[in-house]
């Protein structure tokens, strides 16, 4: 809840369209309609609304009495008639002398909130029934807050937190044609708001991910944990280990570079032979598997970054987040495609780590094969993809 002296303001402020004022709990309608309001948002500036019990229009004390039934009734209001049913807190406090009890209401995660099947909202100081349009508005914010989780807002991001340099220099020029990127004349902005990067002044987690300067501070399991085992179980000696950060382009060509590294190959020179390189994996599958786990991870509700374990006989690739959408473990790997984060597969396939659409799965099946290298083995959980890439023998 507020503290004192924010609530103090909003009682003082009578203009304010974030705070309502009763003498006495006894027009309870009208509380309902006014949390019904608060609930709903109007402005769309996250701020909670408060309802003051206990002093006058003016803000003045009424002197009633505050006691353990007021409250409660207030409490049960939010069950009373008003649906989806708000976050509300109910307390007392003192202020400026004066004892009242405050009703502190949340904007409701989804709009619009009616009692009894009307919308209430706030126009200035004052609670009135929802115009179409105001039911329109409320309409699609929801709908906003049901865009992938790629594709919303990154709360208090700002533009100054994505590198705009890599953006102009090699992001844009790769996802726009050159004659439209000189022609139409856009301010970087416009282009940005066009590859649905930002929503006016705020950047989406994908652009977050795909140029923020810092990916963690919005997304904290935006990384790759990479750890190098000398054996075959998670026990044995670790050899090296390295934690992979920054936007996924970096962290796609980190990962490269280490699979490059750890990557051995053995030299057969027979009689009369020409000399024969083998590589205990395929690169390129090692590669596509990974870049497939950024893609189709969980980044919103696990704070689990993708883990690759290099055993000695073996590859694992943990991935946050089970099979998303149309795609099952039946039809895995065919071409069937879902994105639980089109933007990120978006981005990537514009800065080159994606080629196609569906067939990084066959890609790695082929090379593998390829390779002479087992076919890869996945395990699907609710919660999580485990890729079992088994060392050439």
């Amino acid at each position: 809840m507020l503290d004192d002296a924010r609530l103090l303001d909003l009682l003082k402020d009578l203009e304010s369209p974030s705070a309502e004022r009763k003498r006495t709990a006894g027009d309870r309608s009208a509380i309902r309609k006014a949390i019904c309001a608060f609930a709903n948002d109007l402005p769309g500036d996250g701020k909670p609304g408060i309802v003051f019990v206990g002093v006058e229009n003016d803000g003045t004390c009424a002197n009633i009495e505050i006691d353990d039934d007021l409250l409660k009734l207030l409490a049960d209001m939010r069950n009373s008639g008003i649906l989806p049913i708000p976050s509300m807190e109910v307390d007392q406090r003192v202020l400026d002398g004066c004892k009242v009890a405050i009703v502190q209401v949340d904007p409701s995660r989804d709009p619009p909130v009616r009692y009894q099947g009307r919308c209430w909202v706030r126009v200035g100081p004052s609670t009135r029934e929802a115009t179409p349009d105001n039911e329109r508005r409320l309409i699609e914010r929801r709908r906003a807050a049901d865009l992938p989780f790629d594709r919303r807002r990154a709360l208090d991001a700002t533009l100054d937190d994505l590198d705009l340099n890599f953006l102009q220099r090699e992001y844009l020029p790769s996802a726009f044609a050159e004659e439209v990127l000189t022609a139409n004349d856009w301010h970087v902005k416009q282009q940005l708001a066009s590859l649905r990067l930002i929503t006016g002044e705020t950047p989406c987690y994908g652009a977050v991910l795909v140029a923020g300067r810092d990916p963690l501070r919005w997304i904290p399991s935006a990384y790759i944990q990479f750890l190098g085992i000398d054996g075959t179980e998670l026990a044995d000696p670790i050899k090296h280990q390295k934690r992979l950060v920054g936007p996924l382009n970096e962290v796609a060509r980190q990962l490269d570079d280490l699979i490059d590294l750890n990557i051995s190959v053995a030299t057969d020179i027979t009689s009369g032979a020409r000399e024969k390189r083998q590589p205990d994996y395929a690169a390129v599958a090692l590669q596509q598997l990974v870049r497939n786990a950024l893609v189709h991870r969980n980044y919103e509700t696990s704070n689990a970054p993708v883990h690759v374990y290099w055993f000695s006989d073996r590859v694992e690739i943990h991935s946050p987040g089970g099979l998303y959408g149309q795609v099952t473990p039946e039809n895995f790997g065919t071409g069937v495609t879902d994105y639980r984060n089109p933007l990120v597969a978006e981005a990537l396939a514009v800065l080159g780590y994606i080629q196609r659409f569906g067939v990084g799965i066959p890609m790695a099946r082929k090379a593998l094969a390829d390779n002479g290298n087992p076919p890869p083995e996945f395990d699907f959980q609710d919660t999580a993809v485990l890729t079992t890439i088994r060392r050439h023998p």
